[in-house]
């Protein structure tokens, strides 16, 4: 290994021999780095290309954001939480938090690639938005009848009808977005010799941001809409204390936790919505409200 027989090595020779064995095990390691690196920089590089990206865009719109508006949505944001934590809701807002993030987060990564796909190739999007329209018309009970037969009561299959459910707007939106970005930009973009991966990650996917934020809004709306339905099927939160005061009519029971509800509604959609129009203004068509 590195070119060092460590079998002749004598490690009883004096310090300096071995300070010499020391260096000659450096520049190996270096040298072999460094051929590593010549051989496979390239496709790492490209490899995390779309991670550096998002992480740029991110960064410019945090940095485009007034910080006044940053300072009203954290007070905002604040006030709520307080409201709920003094009415002694805070475990079961927790709980909702956690269910409707992890189900937003599944549902944008599969479903912003499904989008791309469906934009890219014509023959998909046909054979995917009858699936996308069941996905959305059908009663949500009826969906949890299967999911219920197959694993049960619990958590799991309450994350997988709130995906079902919320899943079709991040779809959809992603497809118009990429569809509706102008023939000549792309036109432009081939001119300048950009290929495929270029085209959808640094052309097509920046201008279709503002439409793929609306599917982001609506799919965080939409899961939370589905939290009193889940708590049917022992998913935890807010809906479990909605669905005791439906059968037992406790009026002030049901009137707290369904403000509370619509609390974390309003801070996702004002903070989606704040972003959502930062990116249209940024990209020169949005509004000035």
């Amino acid at each position: 290994m590195f070119g060092i027989d460590w079998t002749k090595v004598d490690w009883q020779q004096p310090p300096v021999l071995a300070r010499q064995e020391l260096r000659d095990l450096k520049k190996g390691i270096d040298g072999s780095f460094r051929e590593f690196s010549r051989t496979n920089g390239e496709w790492l590089e490209a490899l995390f290309e779309p991670l550096l990206f998002f992480l740029k865009w991110f960064q410019d719109l945090l940095i485009a954001t007034p910080w006044p508006l940053m300072l009203a949505m954290v007070l905002g944001a604040v006030t709520a939480f307080l409201f709920i934590g003094y009415l002694d809701m805070w475990e079961d807002t927790m709980a909702t938090l956690a269910i409707v993030s992890i189900a937003t987060a599944l549902c944008i990564l599969i479903g912003i690639p499904i989008g791309i796909l469906m934009a890219r190739n014509s023959k998909v999007e046909k054979s995917i938005l009858p699936i996308l329209d069941i996905m959305q018309t059908i009663p949500s009970f009826v969906y949890l009848i299967p999911v219920v037969m197959l694993l049960g009561i619990g958590k799991v299959p309450g994350l997988i009808a709130v995906m079902i459910y919320a899943m079709p707007p991040i779809v959809r939106l992603t497809n118009l977005g990429i569809r509706l970005v102008d023939k000549d930009t792309l036109e432009a973009a081939d001119a300048f010799g950009a290929d495929p991966q270029q085209k959808l990650f640094e052309v097509q996917i920046p201008l279709a941001l503002p439409n793929i934020f609306a599917g982001v809004n609506q799919t965080i709306m939409m899961a939370l809409s589905m939290v009193v339905i889940a708590a049917m099927i022992g998913v935890p939160g807010l809906g479990v204390p909605v669905l005791r005061a439906v059968s037992n009519q406790y009026l002030a029971l049901g009137l707290m936790n369904g403000l509370a509800i619509v609390a974390i509604a309003i801070i996702f959609d004002r903070v989606s919505q704040s972003y959502g129009n930062r990116l249209q203004k940024h990209r020169g068509g949005g509004t000035n409200d």
